[in-house]
């Protein structure tokens, strides 16, 4: 190991220190088109390992970047130095008592601070297109905004205090006064300079105006110049300079800031204007009207998503220059909104627009309209050929220039080639994002590249005295314009701001402020083609909040750049090395290829699919065959499966459970479920449906010796809900196939899935021509066999069919459950958009329930808990601090889930079924 490394694992823990080359590729990745590979990575939980990594890499004259969820676009979050990440110990959120303000860790995501903030009616202000990953430590260090964000509501705007670490490790936190009185007497030297730097910025009257001038549009160029003009007290100065310093000056460790109101009705309306002029027309009407949103899009991103399903038919009818605005109003009543509306409309009367302008207050009308424009980005992303990587920007015009610069921008795709390029953006800011696609793989595209950038510099500030970055932030890709859009004044006070702050050039150098005019056309990241399912990954990040492996293992993400990595060197010839080795672990023993990642992908990619096919190339012919025999002779492998807890059950009750669990590696469950029993056979005499008693509810029985298994909780609920239950023939030698599927062996898996199909055909047909519908017990399992039977018969997950056909019927008699229930909702539910089914039907049966924040897949992934059970903790680490002590029980709709879910949190996890059957019993409820 190296000095700096050993001097860091004196000061951490062995595992907060990573140094393999995997994790080092794949954890050093970010969202830009930048690629650094991190000398080492520090995890860390506290300000005060803050504080020590800090010291070790001065001490040995290391750079250091600090970074959140590496959402950023701009290179803003790479090095080759010390790259620090910041651990869930900075993941905290305290709402003040009137909800008005909010104190929060760097650590906490965006869109998990909103969801605290909902049921008070208050959201924070920034609204980043990324805020379902985006952490607030970035959204803070990039000034991050958003459609609705403006100029008003931002980090800057909002801002209350912050406590922040500095670069010779000590803290100042705004909001405490005795730290303030602390601050003023170690640091008198640097308020001191902040002060006069202020003063002197305000006296200069044509630097003041000119400051003041940038920050009436969108503005992330440098540094916030508007700190010195808008505040004098230094400590002031010194809190708004931190926010959009994109970690150059210090680290904001917990940020205070104002909420703001989130409106509970909106309505919008997509308009089409025949040009991009009648559109940036009507913007400018609309820029005093009370409006929450304008986003403007040109004709070529809307061809990018018309061929979707869903969306106006009027998309494929527009002329070559059209452009539309989607516009949002939002009011607290719905009187408010109509006034608003009315308004809006009155404004845009006597503009040319191509059919009459119309709100919509309907959400499913609302939603595809927002369609229109969250789908542009993607849509590039997803053409784009494989080995090139997609590319947004970020200017901003004044808004009576808007019209001019969009069409300028268009002629500069046409002048250098880049003819799929797209334009869309937040209008009422004249900020526009333009995405187009670059191949860095060939060193006369990246000229051409380079050409490019030149001119769009030149076209934004020297004509329209515009913003190179307007919220994406600086990073290393503008850089090197900075002094071309600020001058040498301006940016001369920046950099000695940056030396005031880090006298040593050793938080995040060549971000922001970069003299080498070349450097955004350095380290760029390549993008070698891998695999065609996972080609299109554009790296965002957008997935690893909903990954169970994610900070564990690898993120689907990393697991991309990571294959990638191995793709590239196979194709060199290269040695794979210790990479190869270590991606058998951290990218596919530890993937639960649950699938949620897609449901987050801007491309919807299944990064589990990846996994799957991996798999299947590694395994030998001794696997293909074991999996071949356990497809043709099932029946006899879940007899085995059963004994084999039974004995488990006798073990345990020699030795203990815990002991057995240590000595299987975990793989024994201290709250194993009992071995399944074959249901009783019943038969009803209402309406017939077809039920399949999946594998999982066959194998495990109740969670104690006398509670009955799953199938027979469900049977005994069709029939008491008037339905005429029927299993296939031969139901208990017979499986979706999704347990191979996992593991790769797909030709295995599909041959026992039409084993399946065919006995679930022949029991659903009616005799007349129709078929009787099909029900499973596994959310898992109905989610596969829903994909392959979805023309012939429709299959429902149980918790579907008993929304919507058992309640109804069952209503007269239910009794509400008393005490908290927990509701899991796994990550087939999530995939196939039942979940609102499931909440209903356990908020038909329980008074109370809570559905843990922070949860989404529980990590066993069918067999994945029992091999690699560290998996299935880590993801469900977060859910004992959610679920209250009062909770005694809670649900979910899989098996394998249920089982996990038992064995981390100590209560006794069950079907939804078991629940609905309770309280649809006629005799009185027990208690909790």
């Amino acid at each position: 190991m190296s000095p700096l490394i050993t001097a860091l694992c004196t000061v951490l823990s062995a595992r907060q220190v990573i140094h393999d080359e995997l994790r080092r590729l794949a954890y050093g990745t970010d969202a830009s088109f930048y690629r650094l590979t991190p000398e080492v990575i520090a995890l860390v939980e506290n300000e005060d390992e803050v504080r020590a990594v800090l010291a070790t890499a001065h001490a040995h004259q290391r750079p250091v970047t600090i970074r959140a969820a590496g959402t950023s676009l701009s290179g803003q979050a790479v090095t080759d130095g010390v790259l620090v990440l910041i651990g869930e110990g900075f993941a905290t959120c305290e709402i003040a008592t009137d909800a008005a303000s909010v104190h929060l860790g760097p650590g906490m995501i965006g869109g998990e601070v909103n969801f605290r903030l909902a049921p008070l009616g208050r959201k924070i202000g920034p609204d980043p297109a990324s805020i379902n990953a985006c952490k607030i430590g970035g959204i803070a260090a990039n000034n991050a905004s958003g459609m609705c964000c403006g100029t008003a509501q931002n980090s800057y705007r909002t801002l209350l205090g912050l406590r922040v670490v500095l670069a010779d490790g000590s803290v100042l936190d705004t909001l405490d006064a005795a730290s303030v009185a602390a601050f003023k007497a170690s640091h008198a030297a640097l308020l001191s300079a902040l002060q006069q730097m202020g003063e002197h910025t305000r006296l200069d009257t044509a630097l003041a105006e000119r400051i003041r001038h940038k920050y009436q549009i969108k503005n992330t160029t440098g540094y916030s110049l508007n700190a010195l003009v808008d505040f004098e007290d230094p400590i002031d100065i010194l809190s708004h300079l931190m926010i959009g310093s994109e970690g150059t000056l210090g680290f904001i460790s917990r940020i205070s800031l104002q909420t703001v109101a989130e409106d509970p009705f909106k309505a919008s309306a997509l308009v089409f204007f025949p040009t991009i002029a009648s559109a940036c027309e009507a913007v400018i009407r609309l820029k005093p009207q009370p409006v929450a949103a304008v986003e403007l899009l040109d004709r070529p991103a809307l061809r990018s998503v018309e061929a979707k399903p869903g969306l106006p038919p009027v998309l494929k009818t527009l002329g070559p220059d059209a452009a539309a605005l989607l516009i949002e109003v939002r009011a607290q009543t719905a009187s408010a909104l109509q006034v608003k509306m009315d308004a809006v409309l009155a404004a845009l009367q006597g503009i040319a627009t191509v059919e009459a302008p119309a709100f919509s207050t309907d959400s499913a009308t609302c939603e595809m309209y927002w369609k229109v424009r969250k789908g542009t980005f993607p849509s590039v992303g997803a053409m784009r050929k494989a080995g090139t990587t997609v590319i947004i920007e970020d200017v901003a015009f004044p808004v009576a220039s808007l019209a001019a610069a969009t069409l300028d921008l268009q002629a500069l795709f046409q002048k250098h080639a880049y003819t799929e390029a797209i334009i869309f953006g937040h209008a009422l800011e004249g900020n526009l994002h333009f995405v187009f696609t670059q191949d860095f793989g060939d060193a006369a595209e990246v000229q051409r590249y380079a050409r490019f950038m030149d001119d769009v510099c030149e076209l934004v500030v020297k004509k329209y005295d515009g913003s190179l970055k307007a919220e994406h932030g600086t990073g290393r890709n503008m850089a090197p314009f900075v002094e071309l859009e600020w001058g040498k004044q301006a940016t001369d006070l920046m950099r000695r701001i940056k030396a005031l702050f880090d006298p040593s050039g050793l938080l995040n150098p060549g971000v922001i402020l970069n003299d080498d005019a070349e450097a955004h056309l350095k380290n760029l990241k390549p993008m070698p083609a891998a695999e065609a399912i996972v080609d299109r990954c554009i790296e965002c990040g957008f997935c690893e909040p909903l990954c169970p492996s994610h900070r564990l293992t690898l993120s689907p993400r990393q697991r991309i750049v990571s294959w990638r990595e191995l793709s590239r060197r196979e194709a060199a010839h290269e040695d794979p090395g210790q990479v190869a080795t270590d991606f058998a672990y951290f990218g596919l023993d530890t993937c639960a290829g649950c699938g949620l990642c897609s449901t987050g992908c801007p491309v919807g990619i299944d990064t589990g699919e990846l996994t799957r096919l991996l798999r299947g190339r590694g395994l030998g012919t001794v696997s293909q065959q074991i999996g071949k025999l356990s497809g043709e002779h099932f029946g006899k492998v879940a007899t085995l499966s059963r004994t084999a807890i039974s004995a488990g059950h006798m073990a345990s009750k020699v030795v203990g459970g815990k002991v057995l669990n240590k000595l299987s590696g975990g793989a024994w469950k201290k709250s194993m479920p009992q071995a399944g029993r074959a249901p009783q056979t019943r038969t009803g005499t209402g309406d017939p449906v077809v039920y399949f008693p999946t594998c999982g509810a066959r194998i495990f029985g109740g969670n104690t010796p006398d509670e009955a298994g799953l199938a027979d909780v469900v049977i005994e609920l069709l029939i008491r809900a008037g339905f005429d239950p029927r299993l296939p023939e031969g139901y208990d030698k017979l499986c979706c196939g999704l347990m191979l599927a996992s593991k790769g062996m797909a030709e295995e898996a599909d041959a026992m899935a039409d084993a399946l199909t065919s006995a679930i055909l022949a029991v659903a047909d009616n005799g007349a021509g129709g078929l009787y519908p099909v029900v499973m017990d596994a959310s898992s399992c109905s989610a596969r066999m829903q994909k392959l039977l979805a023309a012939r018969v429709p299959v429902l997950d149980f918790h579907e069919f008993a929304a919507d056909a058992l309640l109804p019927r069952l209503a007269h008699r239910l009794h509400k459950k008393p005490g908290p229930i927990a509701l899991h909702i796994n990550c087939s539910a999530r995939r196939t958009g039942t979940q609102d089914k499931l909440r209903q039907l356990v908020s038909a049966c329980a008074e109370q329930v809570v559905e843990p924040a922070g949860v989404t897949c529980c990590g066993f992934a069918g067999d994945r808990g029992f091999v690699v059970p560290e998996l299935n903790v880590h993801a469900l680490r977060k859910i004992h601090a959610e679920l209250p002590a009062n909770c005694c029980e809670g649900v979910s709709t899989n098996r394998t889930c249920e089982i996990g879910l038992t064995e981390e949190t100590g209560r006794p996890y069950h079907s939804v079924a078991y629940l609905l059957e309770e309280c649809s019993r006629e005799e009185d409820l027990p208690t909790c």
